[in-house]
């Protein structure tokens, strides 16, 4: 432990360990800073550890008084996540989370379908909307991933770094791209992954 932190570094997880207790007492390891907004409607489990400038926003806008963000055992998300939700964000058990990446359940604005709004409005001023995000068990997410509203990322599936998920990931999938689409998919009986034409 001495050769990897160093000194310096040994005496801060203490301290990272001993604040950690304070703000979420399930979790393994909290690295600050760290920000968050809306404790009282985020959950988290056994074993939650975050890297540098983490950020979760649960915005109660609804005056539900309900669990927007909850986040299951031994999740871990790497430096500058950011997690904002108002609706339902649910990530589940053992996923790993990479740097910089982005989970909202909500826009600012609508722009399909109709009523969509207009460019001319100003966006601050538009109504939010929004939609579940549910990333299920043993999912990974690379670096500087969006995943947006009202996607669900099936168990065992991997984003690819710099990915955009706008739609539903099957399971045991590997998705990239922005879109992300489906490039290989696990063969349960081959014990492999095979490539896949985009879905």
């Amino acid at each position: 432990m001495l050769k990897t932190y160093g000194l310096f570094g040994i005496i801060q997880l203490f301290y990272f360990k001993i604040r950690t207790k304070l703000v979420f007492n399930k979790a393994r390891m909290i690295r600050f800073p760290f920000y968050i907004r809306g404790r009282k409607n985020i959950v988290v489990g056994e074993g939650f550890t975050t890297g540098y400038n983490c950020k979760l926003d649960a915005f109660d806008i609804n005056n539900s008084k309900q669990e927007l963000i909850t986040i299951g055992k031994n999740v871990q998300i790497n430096d500058n996540v950011h997690i904002a939700g108002i609706e339902k964000i649910e990530i589940h058990d053992n996923v790993l989370i990479a740097s910089k990446v982005f989970i909202t359940d909500h826009n600012h604005g609508k722009y399909s379908g109709e009523n969509a709004d207009s460019p001319l409005s100003i966006p601050k001023e538009r109504p939010l909307h929004s939609a579940p995000v549910i990333i299920e068990k043993n999912v990974w997410i690379g670096e500087f991933v969006s995943i947006l509203p009202g996607v669900t990322i099936g168990e065992g599936s991997i984003v690819g770094t710099m990915s955009v998920v706008n739609k539903n990931v099957p399971p045991y999938c590997i998705v990239v791209g922005s879109p992300a689409r489906v490039v290989k998919r696990f063969n349960f009986e081959k014990n492999t992954w095979i490539s896949s034409k985009y879905d």
